[in-house]
């Protein structure tokens, strides 16, 4: 699939010396969610801000449906909408009024009905009139995204667009991202809440201290990367596990009611047949069973603590 978006060899060093970025190499393709994953300080809030134009590059480049974001700014911002973290919005103006004047910026002719639309869809429409600094922190975040929509981006970055919102804006927050999509919009979104980036993304990318470490699909991410978790409700709880089971590297809990196996999806073989053999002729019986996958944020620390 063709790159809306094309990093190459990207790396930004602050007056500090501090290398907030190291040889980033990265590209998203047209129609995708993508999801930018990393701990605090890992470089995310640097990736998207050099991408959108708002951070120099030390070196390297960024081309955005062909226009370098540095050369040709102007042509290249134009097919971005950013949503920041932070609650910068105009406190004096109307909503109404401060998501037309954002359309304005980018030489746009004025449109009230897609202004009209977005607003609805964002359920801001009942707010229109309403000056910014009246609005609860929620509302003012989905003026934001208002904002970032009103020129018709072909891409469009939400960086930790749900933080400390309310649970309504997360639904009504996704539904639109989804209906964006659908029109062949791309989204690039950094999130803490991973189950989100589980949910949504196509593909999923993770930086730490700069670096990009990991870029799979979702589903080739949690298929390769992804244990599953065989757990054994025991009739009679153990105090230990016998000498002759300690190679399966099993977990005791529930004050030695359950038994926890952990095994690799991709390997040939489980080894749960023996297991429960040898358990058997251990004389430990158990009443019930269950298994459980990995879940997104259990790969996400795994790979992250691989490369401290």
């Amino acid at each position: 699939m063709q790159a809306i978006i094309l990093v190459e060899n990207l790396c930004k060093t602050y007056a500090t010396g501090f290398p907030a970025l190291k040889n980033i190499n990265l590209d998203i393709r047209r129609g995708e969610i993508f999801a930018l994953l990393g701990p605090n300080g890992a470089g995310k809030t640097t990736l998207i801000g050099t991408i959108c134009g708002i951070v120099n590059p030390s070196s390297g480049r960024v081309l955005v449906d062909g226009h370098d974001i540095v050369r040709d700014y102007r042509a290249a911002r134009s097919l971005i909408g950013l949503v920041p973290q932070e609650l910068t919005t105009d406190a004096f103006e109307t909503v109404w009024a401060t998501v037309s004047f954002s359309r304005g910026l980018f030489g746009k002719p004025r449109n009230p009905q897609y202004i009209e639309t977005i607003l609805k869809d964002l359920s801001l429409w009942d707010k229109k009139d309403n000056k910014i600094m009246t609005l609860s922190g929620g509302m003012k975040r989905r003026v934001l995204i208002a904002k970032a929509l009103s020129h018709e981006p072909r891409v469009l970055f939400l960086d930790e667009p749900t933080a400390g919102v309310d649970v309504e804006l997360r639904r009504d927050m996704w539904g639109l991202v989804r209906l964006l999509r659908e029109t062949g919009v791309t989204i690039i979104l950094t999130t803490h809440y991973i189950d989100e980036a589980e949910e949504m993304a196509d593909r999923i990318g993770v930086i730490s201290k700069g670096q990009i470490i990991l870029v799979e699909d979702k589903a080739h991410l949690m298929q390769k990367l992804g244990k599953k978790k065989l757990t054994l409700h025991l009739e009679s709880p153990l105090q230990h596990i016998p000498p002759g089971l300690t190679a399966y590297q099993l977990a005791l809990s529930g004050n030695g009611s359950d038994l926890t196996y952990t095994y690799d999806t991709q390997g040939d073989r489980t080894g749960i047949t023996t297991l429960l053999k040898d358990l058997r002729d251990a004389g430990i019986r158990f009443k019930d069973l269950h298994t459980t996958q990995s879940s997104l944020e259990d790969i996400f620390v795994s790979v992250v603590m691989d490369k401290q």
